[in-house]
Parts: structure tokens; C-alpha cells; sequence
């Protein structure tokens, strides 16, 4: 699933080519998305001005001169800006025209969203799927003490491990599974260990690890597992860099002890015993 670092080396590939233009032409080639596209987005987008793209946790906004279009990748989507004659492909299921540029959704497994938001409904932070988002791990909130103290602070008197804690967004958004493992390693931290437990100086610790795995995941033009490939069609390199996911048995690059694999919650998590003591 493309997460944090996908959907924004995604904004990144898109935005120089998109914003400020308006948009010619929407086509729903299948609009039965994990929400319905709204039929209504080919007359109402017509004629708008792409004022800017940024992004939420993993929702992609597009702000138009009279709303936002929220776009969500999914399981396996893809959003490319391509050429307007090249040919539709299989699994594409929306395109918004650009004058000579298109862009496209490709979602095979059909678990993304493109939905519309009206300015006249107020703030885009107030929309439904955004409110309950923890803060931006690169925002003023997360910056240095400012971001070990909101970890502290929604911590406590939590009995779930730390790494389901990171992985619900509640307090930090985009720590997808890849990103936890690396930065619970990063921080010296089990993932196993009681998020209400966790200390003062390791929350400082771990708030750093997410935002300079963020960093480098971004980077690294963020990771591919199966079928993620960033806007020019390239896979993400960041599984390279990896020190603990994805490397059961191997050696840690640390202190050369095997990494370990756990399931917790029905997800792959890695680490090692060693530097990661419970």
C-alpha cells in the first residue's frame, strides 16, 4: 500500500506539471472505487484552475477554484501525468485532462478514492476523513521537544505495542509498516513494548527516527513492494536501505546479531534483539 513517502514523492512528480492549469476534460471510465466517484466531477471540474496540490496523511488534495479533489492511492493505485494521446490502459479509472496533458488513475484492485469537497462546505481540515488525523511528521508540531512531548503526552496509559500505536496515525501520521520497523530500530525501541511505558528521552528518540526515515524514504523515491511506481513509471529504491525490514536472519548492520520477524496484528514486523531490548 503506498503510504506516507509514496503519496508524496507522488505530489512531488505531479505538481510541476499541473499547477495552474484548467482542466479540459473528466472521464469516469469506472467510478466504483472504495467510495463511488461522484458522477458530477466531469461538468463541475470543467473550465477549473488547479490552484495547488498538497497532501494530508496519504490523501493527495487538489485545490480547485471552488473545492478540493481528495485522491487516495489505495491498495495498488498510481496517479501519472502522461501525454493526452497515449493510449488508456487496463485498470485505469479516472482521467482529468490538462490541455495536452492527462492525468490518470490506475488502480487495479479498485481501493482508492477520488472524492469532492466544496469550498462552501468549509475548511478542507474539517472534512470527514481528514479530522481525526494525527499531525504531519515534517509540521511545527513534531519539530524537536514540540514532537517528543505530543508523543509522551498520547503515550500515556496505553497498553498496545508501540508499533500498532505508530501504525494507527493517532499521534503522527504516515508511519506505514516498512517505516515502523525501521524507526522503532532507529529509536533502540522493541516493538512489542507497551506504548505507556515508553520514556521521556525514548519518545524524544523515536520522533526523530520517524522524520528522518520519512526523510530518506522520500528520498529514495519511497519503497516498492509489489507494484507502487512513482509518476515517470520507476519503482521506489528505498527497500535498499532498509536495516531491519525485510532482512530475517541476516545480520544486523549494527551489531551483526540475526534480525527477528514477529506478526503483530497481521503484519510483518522486523528488528533486532540485540539493539532493540524490551
Amino acid at each position: 500500500m503506498p503510504e506516507l513517502p509514496e503519496v508524496e514523492v507522488t505530489r512531488l512528480g505531479i505538481q510541476p506539471y499541473l499547477e495552474g492549469r484548467k482542466v479540459t476534460a473528466v472521464k469516469i471510465i469506472d467510478g466504483r472505487l472504495r467510495w463511488p466517484v461522484p458522477k458530477h466531477l466531469p461538468k463541475t471540474l470543467l473550465g477549473q484552475k488547479l490552484q495547488a496540490i498538497t497532501r494530508r496523511g496519504k490523501y493527495l488534495l487538489l485545490e480547485m477554484d471552488t473545492g478540493y479533489l481528495l485522491v487516495h492511492l489505495g491498495m495498488t493505485g498510481t496517479l501519472r501525468v502522461l501525454p493526452l494521446y497515449e493510449n488508456l490502459k487496463l485498470h485505469d479509472r479516472v482521467t482529468i485532462d490538462f490541455g495536452k496533458l492527462s492525468l490518470r488513475l490506475h488502480d487495479p484492485r479498485k481501493f482508492g478514492a477520488v472524492l469532492w469537497h466544496p469550498k462552501t462546505n468549509g475548511p478542507i481540515e474539517k472534512y470527514p476523513l481528514l479530522q481525526k488525523l494525527g499531525v504531519e511528521p515534517f509540521s511545527e508540531e513534531f519539530i524537536g521537544e514540540v514532537g517528543a512531548q505530543l508523543l509522551f503526552q498520547k503515550s500515556r496509559k496505553r497498553t498496545i505495542a508501540v508499533k500498532q500505536f505508530l501504525l494507527a496515525g493517532e499521534a503522527v501520521v504516515g508511519v506505514g509498516n516498512i517505516y515502523c520497523s525501521e524507526s522503532l530500530f532507529e529509536a533502540g525501541i522493541h516493538p512489542a513494548k507497551a506504548t505507556g511505558k515508553l520514556t521521556r528521552p525514548q519518545c524524544a528518540r523515536l520522533a526523530a527516527a520517524v522524520k528522518l526515515i520519512l526523510k530518506k524514504a522520500i528520498e529514495a523515491g519511497g519503497s516498492s513492494l509489489k507494484d507502487f511506481v512513482n509518476t515517470d513509471g520507476d519503482p521506489g529504491h528505498f527497500m535498499v536501505h532498509t536495516k531491519v525490514y525485510d532482512r530475517k536472519g541476516l545480520p544486523c548492520k549494527v551489531c551483526k546479531t540475526p534480525i527477528k520477524q514477529i506478526v503483530q496484528s497481521q503484519r510483518s514486523t522486523y528488528f533486532c534483539s540485540q539493539c532493540q531490548k524490551r
